[in-house]
């Protein structure tokens, strides 16, 4: 069964669920030819490798602490920090205590996913 994004004017939750943590249930709340918005589960002993995506993007951390590691440094966000990444740019994404983070990826015609799932090495 294919996921439901949410439509224009609907209401989204954005607190996890109480398994969120333990089954890394990252969910793409939005998808439409112009952007994506994840709901981004980070669980503090599984990070996401050195990854990029073509179009911009902005990970506001809504709970726990987040580690962004792109530019050759890392940046630690709390909750109701965030941080903007041109696009194109290899970063990788982990967490010191399990986490939530909402990404905004913006999608430029002919993306092909624009999702966070390239490696930076391909």
């Amino acid at each position: 069964m294919a996921l439901q994004h949410a439509v224009s004017g609907e209401r989204i939750a954005l607190q996890r669920g109480e398994d969120d943590i333990a089954n890394f249930t990252s969910i793409a709340l939005i998808k439409t030819d112009h952007m994506e918005l994840i709901r981004l589960v980070l669980p503090k002993d599984k990070p996401m490798p050195e990854h990029w995506v073509e179009g911009e993007m902005t990970l506001l951390c809504l709970e726990g602490e987040i580690v962004f590691q792109a530019h050759g440094r890392s940046t630690i966000l709390k909750p109701n920090e965030m941080v903007y990444l041109a696009g194109g740019e290899p970063h990788a994404i982990s967490a010191n205590a399990d986490a939530v983070g909402l990404m905004t990826i913006l999608l430029h015609p002919g993306d092909n996913s624009g999702g966070p799932t390239r490696s930076a090495n391909t």
